[in-house]
């Protein structure tokens, strides 16, 4: 973990080294000056000697004018090395989100990512900056400040050695208790981040069901879960303050009584005293300021673990060394397929399958098992089941977003993971079921699929997505902006577009994951019509719930429960297919899903 923060950090080492250094000396002079402000008094002010008021004095304004300099130039190196360091933290997790594969992105919740790059980045930026300083100054301060009561009284000095021990140990019962709090802290930062992402993503149905009054409930309580937490760690951290009084106090009533005898017996000065009082303030300071950088660095480390997390995890999924630089065609085969999720493990002896196909009850560990199949290059392929059959998770094997827990996909003959990944997933071009735009122009959200994409060839892929029309119909046309999500078009217009982004990647194989399922059913005839017969060279395969969608297909792929139980020609499945048959019953009857 420290080696990855410190990779952050080399940047601005140079800043980060000069903090420090400035820092030392601002402290130099700021212990200086109560010594010399002794000799003020004592050889000055009591002497009647102006001469020496007059030096000691400009020695002061000198000395407290390079203080102030050395801070100033602190204050700045360590703003400057602090974010810096945050930037990078946050460019570091985001390079690392995109090469992170499916099975590891899962690993994470959207709000726990989002926590990570603000939070936690920030606590780390703040505890950084705040340490930078106070690692010199509080230690160096303390030890100086020491060091001067010796030199002016050693006496005295026994005064600040029990005023430590009595500091220390309140101050450590109070920082160990604390700690445990803050672990806590940023778990309850991602629900809060979470209900906040949920409502808002999906305000439109909140405001739909009236859900508005049940999800500030769930807000509230997540914000008073991470208040509680807060208070009760911030009551515990305020116990410092009337601890540090106490003992200040107690040092300055000791201190006042010890050295006005000591006055008295001509053993200490007037300035010396002086100068003690200063120093036992600057001792005490020094150690609350080290109990606040203990708080301040247990804080942070709960986010320094979690922020190293994402950018030391290793992608599951990475390209070969010297992988295939080119797909050859379009054909597909599986080959003994089995793919379970990250958090099932594949070795588990108790996953049990049924041998016989028409009874096949597949352990939920495995989402897909014992899949062979192949597909020949330019074939339209329809693949029809019910929800959680496991069809989206079969088609994400093809442009290897997931990698199967065993057996072989290939594509164009190769196995996938030969591939160079972007050129694999170049080759296979994935309309996903839940579709997305990005905020921008039309144009810009088309040209995903291909960014020199000429207007032209943009307006061509949305005459084969059936888009052009509604596109041409806006006021802008193709330059007309798509907010945040596309929430000014409509669910069928979004998967239209979607699909036209696909097709300008110009891919070998397209694969339509229940993409049409908002568009009406002469529309969707019409997608699939013009892929069919203006795109014969290109493999598609069609995922839907409608058998109506995939009756034309060349074939069609039938799934129940992770397995394949038919996979022939609309004619001939529902010959031999029983359950193809009962969809295509139920479907005839009630005009219903397969899920009906």
């Amino acid at each position: 973990m420290f080696k990855t923060l410190y990779q952050q950090i080399r940047q601005y080492r140079t800043a980060a080294l000069l903090t420090p250094t400035f820092t030392a000396l601002e402290v130099v002079m700021d212990v200086l000056i109560p010594y010399v402000t002794a000799s003020l008094i004592d050889k000055g002010i009591n002497a009647g000697d102006m001469e020496n008021v007059y030096l000691y004095g400009a020695v002061m304004l000198g000395m407290a004018f390079l203080s102030l300099c050395f801070g100033i130039l602190g204050g700045r190196f360590s703003a400057y090395a602090a974010t810096g360091f945050a930037a990078n933290l946050r460019s570091a997790m985001y390079r690392n989100i995109q090469r992170l594969a499916f099975s590891d992105i899962d690993k994470y919740a959207t709000s726990g990512l989002i926590t990570r790059m603000t939070t936690d980045v920030n606590t780390l930026q703040s505890a950084f900056q705040q340490i930078l300083g106070i690692s010199v100054r509080a230690p160096f301060r303390l030890v100086l400040s020491i060091l001067m009561c010796l030199v002016i009284d050693a006496r005295l000095s026994l005064i600040f050695l029990v005023a430590l021990i009595i500091l220390s140990f309140s101050l450590y019962h109070i920082i160990s208790r604390v700690a445990r709090l803050f672990q806590q802290v940023f778990k309850r930062y991602d629900a809060l981040n979470q209900s906040v992402q949920e409502n808002i993503t999906g305000i439109r149905l909140v405001k739909a069901f009236v859900r508005e009054d049940y999800e500030n409930a769930k807000f509230t309580k997540a914000a008073e879960n991470l208040y509680h937490l807060y208070v009760k760690a911030e009551s515990l951290m305020a116990w410092n303050h009337p601890i540090m009084n106490m003992v200040v106090y107690g040092c300055i009533i000791a201190l006042s009584w010890f050295g006005a005898h000591y006055i008295v017996e001509g053993t200490l000065t007037t300035g010396e005293l002086t100068s003690l009082f200063t120093y036992v303030m600057s001792i005490l300071m020094s150690l609350m300021m080290l109990s606040m950088a203990f708080v301040m660095l247990t804080q942070s480390a709960a986010s320094a673990k979690r922020v190293a997390e994402i950018i030391e995890d290793e992608p599951d999924i990475v390209s070969p060394v010297n992988g295939i630089t080119e797909v050859p065609d379009g054909s597909i085969e599986f080959r003994g397929v089995r793919f379970d999720y990250r958090n099932v493990d594949s070795r588990d002896p108790d996953i049990s399958i049924s041998r016989d196909i028409e009874k096949t009850k597949i352990s939920r560990k495995s989402a897909l098992y014992n899949i062979t199949f192949s597909i020949k290059s330019g074939e339209t392929i329809g693949v029809i089941g019910g929800t959680g059959s496991g069809k989206s998770t079969l088609v994400n094997l093809i442009s290897r977003l997931y990698d199967p827990t065993q057996g072989e996909v290939l594509v164009g003959g190769h196995d996938v993971k030969d591939y160079d990944l972007t050129t694999l997933r170049t080759a296979v071009s994935v309309v996903l079921q839940q579709n997305i735009l990005f905020s921008g122009s039309v144009i810009d959200n088309l040209r995903w699929g291909k960014s020199d994409a000429t207007l032209e060839e943009c307006q061509r892929a949305c005459q084969l997505a059936q888009a052009d029309e509604f596109v041409s119909q806006m006021p802008e046309g193709y330059d007309t902006r798509i907010e945040q999500g596309g929430t000014n078009v409509s669910g069928g217009q979004k998967q239209r577009l979607c699909i036209a982004r696909a097709l300008l990647k110009h891919p070998r194989i397209l694969v339509l994951d229940d993409s049409t399922s908002a568009c009406d059913t002469a529309t969707d005839a019409k997608i699939r019509e013009a892929i069919r017969t203006q795109l014969p060279e290109m493999t598609k395969i069609i995922i839907a719930q409608r058998i109506l969608s995939v009756k034309d297909c060349d074939r069609i792929l039938v799934m129940d429960n992770g397995v394949v139980t038919g996979f022939d020609t609309h004619e001939n499945l529902l010959k031999n297919n029983q359950l193809y048959q009962e969809i295509e019953s139920i479907q005839n009857t009630s005009i219903g899903d397969f899920d009906a």
